[in-house]
């Protein structure tokens, strides 16, 4: 199953995306009849890591990717950032297709527009942290006064400042990874890539670098791809997540209508032993009043299920009005709904 969100005028756009490896991937990819599933191409002996993805990616979207080891979401972020060349298919960004540039366009490209954070901090063991956050812009060519300028900006925006001078052996491994984190945003990218970045934190510095990216995204509003195979963690970071499995998107979408709609048996694993209140909000549920008057106070579209909990309970209505941010009425929640919901009976 591919992406159904229709995105105008997308940052990135994948269409129909293969990277096969094997011994003529081009030439058998040509020749394919169908769709053949993961396993009757490795039975021809070729591997499918990214199996005929589309996807379309908005500005300022944070798309979470996410399914176990092997099932091909690097490989994906690599086809889109043409860190690997692609079998077959179609990649752009901001309209161009990236497979038509020359190596001297795609590094400019990566140098200007793209920042990358990879589960591997990657830092250089004998420059200070300034000096490896300023690094890319030393790449660039870029004045030795306007890179630590820049650099020194970027260390106090992820909470590293009185610190620039320490050398990463003297960091905790939050910290150093908010030193790669500084170090992708010091070129000021528009799209960001980021593998597991927190995968290798134990669970309380994760939160809390979830916290900060979070507070990073609403100051900076950046295009965002985000790795991961924490379901809770997707829940907390994206605006739609993207589950793969043997190289092909299973589901695209919100956490709300992932949790809700499961499209296939294996994204249903998934969220099996997700808490559907806390993830659900009340705007899913909300349904067009087509003239019926509804009374009382309305409850807020981004409230959770579980936040509206003690409402839910304690409300005698049978239909509940829905209110926008901006206090305008967008429909009606079903109270009895919600409350199969609250209760785990859906």
């Amino acid at each position: 199953m591919n992406d159904p969100t229709p995105v105008s005028n997308p940052v990135i756009s994948c269409k129909n995306v293969w990277k096969l490896f094997g011994g003529n991937p081009e030439k058998y990819l040509a020749a394919m009849q169908g769709r053949p599933s993961f396993e009757e191409i490795r039975r021809d002996g070729y591997i499918a890591a990214v199996r005929d993805v589309s996807l379309d990616i908005a500005r300022g979207e944070m798309l979470v990717i996410m399914g176990l080891s092997g099932s091909g979401k690097s490989t994906l972020v690599r086809c889109l950032s043409r860190l690997i060349d692609i079998t077959g298919g179609e990649v752009k960004v901001d309209g161009q297709d990236i497979m038509g540039l020359s190596e001297k366009e795609l590094i400019d490209l990566r140098r200007n527009k793209m920042g990358m954070v990879f589960q591997s901090f990657g830092l250089l063991p004998h420059r200070t942290v300034l000096e490896n956050v300023a690094f890319p812009l030393e790449m660039r060519g870029q004045d030795r006064h306007d890179r630590r300028e820049r650099a020194l900006e970027v260390i106090k925006l992820v909470g590293l400042e009185g610190r620039e001078e320490y050398f990463p052996r003297e960091l905790s491994g939050g910290q150093q990874q908010r030193v790669g984190i500084a170090r992708s945003l010091a070129i000021e990218p528009d799209i960001w890539f980021l593998d597991e970045p927190f995968s290798a934190l134990d669970p309380l510095i994760r939160r809390e670098m979830q916290d900060e990216f979070l507070r990073l995204q609403g100051m900076l509003g950046k295009t965002i791809v985000f790795i991961t195979h924490d379901f809770d963690e997707a829940l907390r970071l994206a605006d739609r997540i993207a589950i793969m499995k043997d190289g092909a998107v299973e589901q695209c979408d919100t956490p709300d209508k992932i949790v809700l709609n499961p499209a296939t048996e294996y994204v249903a694993k998934f969220t099996e032993e997700i808490e559907k209140s806390r993830v659900i909000h009340a705007r899913v549920l909300t349904r067009p009043i087509n003239g019926h008057a509804v009374e009382g106070a309305p409850v807020a579209a981004d409230a959770t299920i579980l936040q509206l909990a003690r409402q839910l309970v304690s409300d005698n209505r049978e239909i509940l009005p829905v209110a926008a941010k901006d206090g305008s009425l967008i429909g009606g929640l079903n109270r009895q709904e919600a409350l199969d919901i609250l209760l785990g009976a859906k």
